[in-house]
């Protein structure tokens, strides 16, 4: 019995020793904004539209209505259509995929309006998830077939709208939403959402500092204009929002090995991942680890290189310290309740400054000298 309660003893002691060296981060919340429940953009490249349509939802609560869950394929059905005329004009030398920007979002917000997610679920071929892998095909190929027409006849569109049709189901021109009669236009003014009240911004030295540039990522088909600022002026741009109220969607690489969804954290490491041991590599996401410090010069080196690349978009919603207290903000995703933390990760500020891409705000969360820099009223 004397043997048995000394190894047991050393067992337990052997288990804490082992906790106390793996806790993990612990975050303490600074800023914590109200959004609303994880969605899952499944098998789609449709996360530009997932995380801004986040961020519109938050934007009601912001505004004190109840919560809303908006239709996410109403927008990217109307943002397909706008490529392939695209596509066809280009003569295929243009994106035609799922892939978008925020500027889509708005876009369509101007042209077609919002729609509750019950009107138009784009669920229309027997799948209980989205998943756009054979729709997509079948358009592509489609609009490949069109292009080499060496004259387009007048059932072009028309047949590219069938496809969609099949598998997203045809737009409604009317719907009932809690036993009122809709139409987009009508719906979109109840909500109140008003596009002209949001900016997209970036942060690149290859163009002048507050003005407007095209960014050059192959999902901003239509040539959208975003307005840049100096990288400290962004990351000021995304505390001030977050601080004041605002949510940020935020566009980033998700790519990067120190963006961990199992884990629930995003950071840069100081060592580079190539220059660490076999074991030194699994201890980073272990606790609070030193980070590279980020600077413009260092952002624009790794956007050059194609190191940082428009990977993912998401949604921030709050601010945050880990134990040491270094700075994060909670980001909300749209893979579902997985993770540490049931669909939101953690992600540090150098992660942020190195790896965002665009981000879409309020106008009204710039800060004052910013904006009248950038000729925002």
């Amino acid at each position: 019995m004397n043997k048995f309660i000394k190894l047991t003893v050393l067992l337990l002691l052997v288990s804490t020793l082992a906790y106390s060296q793996e806790t993990g981060y612990t975050f303490t919340m600074k800023k914590e904004l109200a959004c609303t429940p994880v969605k899952n953009q499944s098998a789609t490249s449709t996360c530009w539209c997932f995380s801004g349509i986040s961020m519109f939802e938050s934007e009601l609560l912001r505004m004190g209505k109840k919560p809303y869950d908006l239709s996410e394929m109403y927008i990217v059905r109307h943002t397909y259509e706008k490529k392939a005329g695209m596509y066809v004009r280009m003569h295929g030398n243009s994106s035609f995929a799922g892939g978008g920007e925020y500027g889509d979002l708005l876009n369509g917000c101007r042209e077609v309006g919002l729609v509750p997610d019950a009107a138009y679920p784009g669920l229309n071929y027997g799948e209980p998830k989205h998943n756009h892998s054979e729709m997509d095909g079948a358009m592509r190929g489609y609009m490949d077939a069109v292009i080499k027409s060496p004259k387009l006849t007048t059932a072009w569109f028309a047949g590219l709208n069938g496809i969609l049709d099949a598998y997203l189901g045809k737009v409604p021109e009317t719907f009932s939403y809690e036993g009122k009669t809709f139409t987009p236009a009508s719906f979109t003014k109840e909500l109140g959402i008003n596009p002209d009240d949001y900016v997209l911004l970036t942060s690149f030295t290859h163009h002048p500092f507050y003005k407007q540039c095209v960014l050059e990522i192959p999902d901003n088909w239509a040539a959208g204009s975003f307005y840049n600022v100096p990288l400290d002026d962004l990351i000021q741009i995304i505390d001030n929002s977050v601080s004041t109220g605002y949510t940020v969607a935020w566009a980033s690489d998700m790519s990067d090995k120190g963006f961990s969804m199992k884990q629930g954290v995003a950071i840069i490491p100081e060592k580079s991942w190539i220059e660490m041991t076999e074991e030194e590599a699994t201890k980073v996401f272990n606790g609070p680890h030193p980070e590279k410090v980020i600077t413009q010069e260092i952002r624009q080196k790794e956007f050059d290189n194609y190191l940082t690349t428009d990977d993912h978009g998401m949604h921030i919603v709050g601010l945050a310290t880990d134990q040491a207290g270094n700075a994060f903000y909670k980001v909300k995703n749209s893979w579902g309740i997985v993770g540490k933390y049931d669909g939101f990760i953690f992600v540090s500020k150098p992660f942020v400054m190195l790896r965002t891409t665009n981000i879409m705000v309020n106008k009204n969360a710039i800060p004052a000298a910013i904006a009248k820099k950038l000729g925002i009223n």
